[in-house]
């Protein structure tokens, strides 16, 4: 392991690297397990040669924090998803309140996507059972999803579509969403897990394929293209995945993040393992990959630890 910090006090949930920068990463976390009481979003910098990792900012919120997005058109601003049903966009230059705040989700938001190739819009998931378009520079959201019955977990854009998304949820299902329809209704549904599905990922270099895992504590594979939708499944486990996301170096390798306390790197081509993060204590709940250094991976967990490390730089 490279560097570790403690979130003391506080439960991490998401953990993501900047998009703008090789050194910054930032963690939401919740006081109580997410249950009752505060969060706190901590904006850490990765020293060279340093074995830790070094607190630049940290903000204090009045309801836990379950998921962050960096904003892809400013390299200092942070958006958050909160257990009160709120969304916060931070700038880490300035000092203990968000430059801007949205409330119109009915219960908890669990997570937030900033769309990395149109850059101006982000989407918020939640508990009350909706999907939510929003643009910064707006006080209301653009749009609005409500399909899914049941909490929504996460979304995640095309790496090749502006303007399509994917979502999963309680429901057990996935659904492709184009955010142009004028009807707000979704392209596809997919079904195949027998439980919640919790995460959620699109392969940067094959634009037709999805990762998903589930309280069924399996990983599955998607094409969109195909009716039937799965095309390959990893499973069943001991314990379920709480996050799972593609390599954004390899369009083969996955990473996921634990009920079994463990992160993991997986080539989708065998189903094998290759790497195994093993140093958390509790669950955990946040992964996420360098953008600059290939197999640099960050986690964090309820353990109250972030985690910096090296997996192995595999073709």
């Amino acid at each position: 392991m490279i560097a570790k910090h403690r979130t003391a006090g506080f439960k991490g949930y998401s953990v993501k690297f900047s998009p703008f920068s090789d050194r910054l990463l930032a963690a939401a976390t919740s006081a109580n397990f997410g249950l009752v009481g505060n969060g706190r979003l901590s904006v850490l910098s990765a020293l060279p040669n340093a074995e830790g990792l070094s607190p630049r900012q940290q903000y204090d919120t009045q309801d836990g924090l379950f998921d962050l997005s960096w904003n892809e058109a400013h390299e200092n601003q942070i958006a958050t998803a909160s257990g009160d049903g709120s969304i916060k966009l931070w700038d880490i230059t300035l000092k203990d309140l968000p430059i801007a705040r949205w409330h119109e989700h009915k219960r908890e938001v669990m997570g937030i996507e900033w769309n990395y190739i149109a850059k101006t819009t982000f989407l918020s998931s939640s508990w009350d059972g909706s999907v939510k378009l929003w643009n910064p520079a707006s006080p209301q959201s653009l749009r609005t999803f409500s399909e899914h019955t049941g909490c929504v977990y996460g979304s995640t854009w095309s790496p090749r579509q502006p303007d399509q998304f994917a979502t999963c949820g309680e429901d057990k299902t996935v659904k492709l969403w184009s955010a142009n329809n004028p009807n707000a209704k979704s392209l596809a549904t997919f079904g195949g897990h027998t439980d919640q599905v919790l995460s959620l990922d699109w392969n940067k270099y094959m634009p037709e394929q999805l990762v998903t895992s589930s309280v069924d504590r399996t990983i599955k594979i998607w094409d969109i293209r195909n009716p039937r939708g799965q095309v390959a499944m990893f499973g069943p486990f001991e314990f379920s995945v709480r996050r799972v996301k593609f390599s954004p170096f390899s369009p083969n390798f996955i990473a996921t993040a634990g009920y079994d306390m463990s992160a993991c790197v997986w080539d989708v081509r065998n189903g094998s393992v290759v790497c195994v993060h093993d140093l958390h204590r509790e669950f955990v709940f946040g992964i996420d990959w360098s953008l600059f250094h290939p197999g640099l991976m960050a986690t964090c967990g309820w353990d109250e630890q972030v985690h910096l490390f090296q997996a192995p730089v595999v073709k």
